[in-house]
Protein backbone atom coordinates (compact mmCIF):
# COMPACT_ATOMS: atom_id res chain seq x y z
CA UNK A 1 0.00 0.00 0.00
CA UNK A 2 2.78 2.45 1.31
CA UNK A 3 4.50 1.71 -1.85
CA UNK A 4 1.58 1.81 -4.31
CA UNK A 5 1.28 5.53 -2.80
CA UNK A 6 4.63 6.31 -2.99
CA UNK A 7 5.60 5.42 -6.46
CA UNK A 8 2.18 6.93 -7.62
CA UNK A 9 3.17 10.32 -6.17
CA UNK A 10 6.39 10.13 -7.83
CA UNK A 11 4.43 9.48 -10.96
CA UNK A 12 2.47 12.23 -10.72
CA UNK A 13 5.56 14.68 -9.34
CA UNK A 14 7.90 13.45 -12.91
CA UNK A 15 5.13 14.35 -15.14
CA UNK A 16 4.38 17.68 -13.32
CA UNK A 17 7.88 18.48 -13.56
CA UNK A 18 7.87 18.04 -17.47
CA UNK A 19 4.40 19.96 -17.75
CA UNK A 20 5.67 23.04 -15.74
CA UNK A 21 9.18 23.11 -17.57
CA UNK A 22 7.78 22.19 -21.65
CA UNK A 23 4.12 21.34 -21.31
CA UNK A 24 4.31 18.13 -21.67
CA UNK A 25 1.67 15.28 -20.79
CA UNK A 26 1.48 13.30 -18.02
CA UNK A 27 0.92 10.34 -19.77
CA UNK A 28 4.64 10.13 -20.98
CA UNK A 29 5.80 9.64 -17.68
CA UNK A 30 2.82 8.29 -15.72
CA UNK A 31 1.86 5.32 -18.07
CA UNK A 32 5.16 3.52 -17.47
CA UNK A 33 5.66 3.98 -13.80
CA UNK A 34 2.22 2.61 -13.29
CA UNK A 35 2.08 0.02 -15.96
CA UNK A 36 5.99 -1.29 -14.93
CA UNK A 37 5.67 -0.84 -11.21
CA UNK A 38 2.32 -1.65 -10.00
CA UNK A 39 1.01 -3.76 -12.68
CA UNK A 40 -1.77 -1.52 -13.99
CA UNK A 41 -3.62 -1.87 -16.86
CA UNK A 42 -2.78 0.36 -19.44
CA UNK A 43 -6.37 2.18 -19.26
CA UNK A 44 -6.34 2.52 -15.87
CA UNK A 45 -2.98 4.13 -16.09
CA UNK A 46 -4.24 6.48 -18.64
CA UNK A 47 -7.11 7.01 -16.27
CA UNK A 48 -4.33 8.00 -13.48
CA UNK A 49 -1.87 10.35 -15.99
CA UNK A 50 -5.14 12.14 -17.42
CA UNK A 51 -6.25 13.38 -14.03
CA UNK A 52 -2.54 14.27 -12.90
CA UNK A 53 -2.21 16.36 -16.23
CA UNK A 54 -5.81 18.64 -15.39
CA UNK A 55 -4.47 19.87 -12.11
CA UNK A 56 -0.82 19.97 -13.42
CA UNK A 57 -1.29 21.70 -15.79
CA UNK A 58 -3.75 24.23 -14.41
CA UNK A 59 -0.99 24.57 -11.18
CA UNK A 60 1.28 25.19 -13.84
CA UNK A 61 -1.05 27.32 -15.98
CA UNK A 62 -1.58 29.58 -12.59
CA UNK A 63 1.80 30.13 -11.88
CA UNK A 64 2.56 31.48 -15.63
CA UNK A 65 -0.62 33.76 -15.16
CA UNK A 66 0.86 35.23 -12.00
CA UNK A 67 3.98 35.94 -13.74
CA UNK A 68 2.06 37.79 -16.37
CA UNK A 69 3.01 34.65 -19.32
CA UNK A 70 -0.19 33.33 -20.20
CA UNK A 71 -1.90 35.04 -23.09
CA UNK A 72 -5.49 34.33 -22.15
CA UNK A 73 -7.34 35.80 -25.20
CA UNK A 74 -5.00 34.66 -27.58
CA UNK A 75 -5.33 31.47 -26.54
CA UNK A 76 -8.98 30.99 -26.75
CA UNK A 77 -9.01 29.59 -30.30
CA UNK A 78 -6.58 26.99 -30.22
CA UNK A 79 -8.22 26.21 -26.96
CA UNK A 80 -11.61 25.23 -28.58
CA UNK A 81 -10.22 23.78 -31.56
CA UNK A 82 -7.98 21.50 -29.47
CA UNK A 83 -11.02 20.10 -27.81
CA UNK A 84 -12.92 19.47 -30.74
CA UNK A 85 -9.52 17.61 -32.17
CA UNK A 86 -9.51 15.51 -28.94
CA UNK A 87 -12.82 14.19 -29.15
CA UNK A 88 -12.27 13.48 -32.81
CA UNK A 89 -8.99 11.89 -32.22
CA UNK A 90 -10.19 10.01 -29.57
CA UNK A 91 -12.86 7.80 -31.77
CA UNK A 92 -10.71 8.04 -34.89
CA UNK A 93 -7.72 6.18 -32.88
CA UNK A 94 -9.63 2.85 -32.48
CA UNK A 95 -8.67 2.71 -36.44
CA UNK A 96 -5.15 3.76 -36.24
CA UNK A 97 -2.33 1.36 -34.65
CA UNK A 98 -1.97 3.05 -31.66
CA UNK A 99 1.97 1.82 -30.65
CA UNK A 100 3.30 2.14 -33.76
CA UNK A 101 2.01 5.98 -33.78
CA UNK A 102 3.58 6.15 -30.49
CA UNK A 103 6.93 5.20 -30.81
CA UNK A 104 6.96 7.89 -34.01
CA UNK A 105 6.33 10.66 -31.71
CA UNK A 106 9.24 9.25 -29.17
CA UNK A 107 11.43 9.18 -31.65
CA UNK A 108 10.43 12.79 -32.75
CA UNK A 109 10.41 13.97 -29.18
CA UNK A 110 13.88 12.72 -29.15
CA UNK A 111 15.42 13.90 -32.12
CA UNK A 112 13.93 17.56 -31.28
CA UNK A 113 15.81 17.21 -27.78
CA UNK A 114 19.25 16.24 -29.27
CA UNK A 115 18.71 19.28 -31.23
CA UNK A 116 18.01 21.87 -28.53
CA UNK A 117 20.64 20.58 -26.49
CA UNK A 118 23.28 21.41 -29.52
CA UNK A 119 21.80 24.69 -29.49
CA UNK A 120 18.97 26.02 -26.75
CA UNK A 121 15.44 25.98 -28.52
CA UNK A 122 15.32 30.18 -27.94
CA UNK A 123 18.24 30.84 -30.22
CA UNK A 124 16.81 28.01 -33.24
CA UNK A 125 13.36 29.91 -32.51
CA UNK A 126 15.28 33.13 -33.44
CA UNK A 127 17.56 32.06 -36.65
CA UNK A 128 13.96 30.57 -37.79
CA UNK A 129 12.02 34.11 -37.76
CA UNK A 130 15.04 35.29 -39.14
CA UNK A 131 14.78 33.08 -42.20
CA UNK A 132 10.96 32.71 -42.70
CA UNK A 133 8.30 34.84 -43.26
CA UNK A 134 5.70 34.93 -40.60
CA UNK A 135 3.87 37.81 -41.62
CA UNK A 136 0.57 35.88 -42.75
CA UNK A 137 0.78 33.95 -39.50
CA UNK A 138 0.50 37.28 -37.50
CA UNK A 139 -2.40 38.62 -40.16
CA UNK A 140 -4.27 35.73 -39.15
CA UNK A 141 -3.50 34.67 -35.92
CA UNK A 142 -6.40 33.79 -34.82
CA UNK A 143 -7.56 31.61 -37.86
CA UNK A 144 -4.03 30.02 -37.72
CA UNK A 145 -4.53 28.92 -34.09
CA UNK A 146 -7.64 27.64 -34.22
CA UNK A 147 -6.15 25.40 -37.48
CA UNK A 148 -3.22 24.31 -35.21
CA UNK A 149 -5.50 23.83 -32.13
CA UNK A 150 -7.19 21.22 -34.66
CA UNK A 151 -4.53 19.71 -35.51
CA UNK A 152 -2.75 19.51 -32.36
CA UNK A 153 -6.01 18.21 -30.70
CA UNK A 154 -6.43 15.30 -33.37
CA UNK A 155 -2.74 14.49 -32.13
CA UNK A 156 -3.21 14.27 -28.71
CA UNK A 157 -6.65 12.19 -28.77
CA UNK A 158 -4.85 9.70 -31.30
CA UNK A 159 -1.80 9.18 -30.16
CA UNK A 160 -2.69 10.03 -26.34
CA UNK A 161 0.71 12.35 -25.93
CA UNK A 162 2.42 14.98 -27.25
CA UNK A 163 -0.11 18.00 -27.59
CA UNK A 164 2.02 20.24 -25.07
CA UNK A 165 4.95 19.77 -26.50
CA UNK A 166 3.52 20.54 -30.14
CA UNK A 167 1.70 23.19 -28.97
CA UNK A 168 4.58 25.29 -26.97
CA UNK A 169 6.61 24.47 -30.70
CA UNK A 170 3.53 26.39 -32.14
CA UNK A 171 3.22 29.59 -30.38
CA UNK A 172 7.40 29.88 -29.85
CA UNK A 173 8.03 29.13 -33.70
CA UNK A 174 5.57 29.80 -35.94
CA UNK A 175 3.17 32.42 -33.64
CA UNK A 176 6.06 34.05 -32.72
CA UNK A 177 5.53 33.98 -28.96
CA UNK A 178 8.80 34.91 -26.14
CA UNK A 179 9.70 30.85 -24.54
CA UNK A 180 7.79 31.79 -21.30
CA UNK A 181 4.59 33.15 -22.75
CA UNK A 182 4.43 29.88 -25.48
CA UNK A 183 4.29 27.36 -22.39
CA UNK A 184 2.61 29.41 -20.05
CA UNK A 185 -0.16 29.40 -22.73
CA UNK A 186 0.20 25.72 -24.15
CA UNK A 187 -0.39 24.93 -19.99
CA UNK A 188 -3.06 26.70 -19.77
CA UNK A 189 -4.60 24.96 -23.46
CA UNK A 190 -4.09 21.82 -21.96
CA UNK A 191 -6.21 22.27 -19.08
CA UNK A 192 -9.26 21.67 -21.66
CA UNK A 193 -7.75 19.00 -23.33
CA UNK A 194 -6.70 16.78 -20.34
CA UNK A 195 -10.07 17.85 -18.87
CA UNK A 196 -12.03 16.48 -21.97
CA UNK A 197 -9.84 13.41 -22.09
CA UNK A 198 -10.46 13.01 -18.63
CA UNK A 199 -14.10 12.77 -18.84
CA UNK A 200 -14.73 10.81 -21.93
CA UNK A 201 -12.09 8.64 -20.36
CA UNK A 202 -14.07 7.77 -16.93
CA UNK A 203 -17.27 7.43 -18.94
CA UNK A 204 -15.90 4.04 -20.75
CA UNK A 205 -14.29 1.98 -18.20
CA UNK A 206 -12.99 1.96 -14.46
CA UNK A 207 -11.65 5.01 -13.14
CA UNK A 208 -8.50 4.65 -10.46
CA UNK A 209 -10.30 7.33 -8.17
CA UNK A 210 -7.77 7.08 -5.39
CA UNK A 211 -4.74 6.58 -7.31
CA UNK A 212 -5.77 9.52 -9.74
CA UNK A 213 -5.72 12.14 -6.40
CA UNK A 214 -2.81 11.14 -5.74
CA UNK A 215 -1.02 11.22 -8.71
CA UNK A 216 -2.92 14.50 -9.19
CA UNK A 217 -1.48 15.97 -5.75
CA UNK A 218 2.42 14.60 -6.83
CA UNK A 219 1.41 16.55 -10.48
CA UNK A 220 0.18 20.09 -8.52
CA UNK A 221 4.14 19.80 -6.12
CA UNK A 222 5.48 19.25 -9.50
CA UNK A 223 4.21 21.95 -11.27
CA UNK A 224 4.33 24.45 -8.73
CA UNK A 225 7.87 23.71 -8.56
CA UNK A 226 8.77 23.06 -12.17
CA UNK A 227 6.89 26.64 -13.27
CA UNK A 228 8.48 28.31 -10.58
CA UNK A 229 11.92 27.43 -11.59
CA UNK A 230 11.23 27.95 -15.25
CA UNK A 231 9.32 31.49 -14.27
CA UNK A 232 12.79 32.88 -11.89
CA UNK A 233 14.62 31.56 -15.48
CA UNK A 234 16.29 34.13 -18.34
CA UNK A 235 15.38 32.65 -21.70
CA UNK A 236 18.91 31.25 -22.42
CA UNK A 237 18.48 29.06 -18.92
CA UNK A 238 15.21 27.86 -19.97
CA UNK A 239 15.97 27.09 -23.16
CA UNK A 240 18.71 24.90 -22.40
CA UNK A 241 16.34 22.89 -19.79
CA UNK A 242 13.77 22.40 -22.35
CA UNK A 243 16.07 20.72 -24.50
CA UNK A 244 17.12 18.57 -21.72
CA UNK A 245 12.87 17.70 -20.89
CA UNK A 246 12.52 16.69 -24.74
CA UNK A 247 15.43 14.13 -24.63
CA UNK A 248 14.67 12.72 -21.65
CA UNK A 249 11.26 12.85 -22.49
CA UNK A 250 11.79 11.43 -25.95
CA UNK A 251 13.69 8.19 -24.41
CA UNK A 252 10.79 7.19 -21.82
CA UNK A 253 8.51 7.52 -24.53
CA UNK A 254 10.16 5.21 -27.08
CA UNK A 255 11.47 2.94 -24.88
CA UNK A 256 7.81 2.59 -23.16
CA UNK A 257 6.39 1.78 -26.34
CA UNK A 258 9.16 -0.63 -27.13
CA UNK A 259 8.50 -2.33 -24.07
CA UNK A 260 5.25 -2.04 -22.64
CA UNK A 261 2.35 -4.29 -23.60
CA UNK A 262 -0.75 -2.69 -25.64
CA UNK A 263 -3.94 -3.67 -25.93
Amino acid sequence: MITSILVTLLAGWGAGVVTGIIGASAATVVVPMLVTFLDYEAYQAIGVSLATDVIASLVAALTYAHNGRVKFRASLPMAAAAVVGVLIGSWGSTYIPSASLGGATGIIILLMGISFMRKPINVRAQAFKERVDLSLFKRHSSVWSALFGLGIGLMCGTVGAGGGEAMSLILLFVLDYPVHSAVGTSVLIMVFTAFTGAVGHSLYGPFPISAALIGAAGGAIGAWMAARFANLASEERLGKVIGAAFLVLGIITTVSELVLPHA
